[in-house]
């Protein structure tokens, strides 16, 4: 990736492949993803749209790092992730990628504003510099007048607001969602999808989205569809 033209290139997708063992023998393997190549732009809106089971999820999984790959490389600008060891692997995911899914996860011990301060703690910022960090990013995302509520105080559609708020919270190379509106009715994902565009739009943020919805792949800047493996 050192060709000058590559620089908006935030990542590349090379020759991916994925297969798992089901058991008994050579006939007990799938194969999920075979031969995946593709590049994400620097500060554009992906959606990857495909049939249930076509390797979405699976596909945004190794995006993520989350799982590697039977074969095959993931290249942001010039680093080949699944090169580092599983512990610089883990402070690059928690540095450089945010991720947002169906459901939240939010932790419902903790209030809302601690949910979102969380990457940064981990990466050992001040309790007091993170909190104001996760304040201003709560009220970009329009629920700041919720920071000391608890997660099962929230509606489903503020519950996924705060998700995409921790998501952002280390100012991630990319967000990488997993039908984060699949949960919520119609009008909620409705706005949950025009606060990520606006959230693209504002910040220049990279988003990779994974979703059914033909309303929010419709919006994205380009859509990838997975077809029996492949793009």
């Amino acid at each position: 990736m050192s060709d000058s033209k590559d620089k908006d290139i935030i990542i590349r997708v090379s020759e991916i492949t994925k297969t798992f063992n089901t058991g008994g023998g050579h006939s007990g393997k799938l194969e999920v993803l075979r031969g995946i190549t593709m590049d994400v732009q620097r500060g554009e809106i992906m959606a990857i749209v495909g049939a249930s089971g076509a390797g979405k999820s699976t596909l945004l999984h190794i995006m993520g790092t989350l799982d590697r790959p039977t074969s095959g490389q993931i290249f942001y600008d010039h680093l080949d992730a699944f090169s580092l060891d599983d512990d610089s692997l883990a402070r690059f995911r928690n540095r450089e990628i945010g991720f947002v899914f169906q459901f939240h996860h939010l932790l419902p011990e903790f209030t809302l504003l601690e949910n979102v301060a969380m990457p940064a703690l981990i990466m050992g910022q001040e309790m007091s510099e993170a909190k104001n960090q996760a304040l201003q990013i709560l009220r970009e995302v329009g629920i700041e007048g919720k920071a000391d509520a608890e997660p099962p105080e929230l509606s489903g559609g503020e519950q996924q607001r705060a998700a995409v708020a921790r998501a952002l919270m280390n100012a991630p190379r990319v967000v990488l969602a997993d039908e984060p509106s699949g949960n919520l009715d119609t009008a909620n994902a409705q706005s949950l999808h025009e606060l990520i565009w606006n959230l693209s739009r504002s910040r220049g943020q990279t988003f990779v989205v994974v979703t059914h919805n033909e309303s929010l792949a419709k919006q994205a800047d380009r859509v990838v569809k997975i077809v029996d493996g492949h793009v």
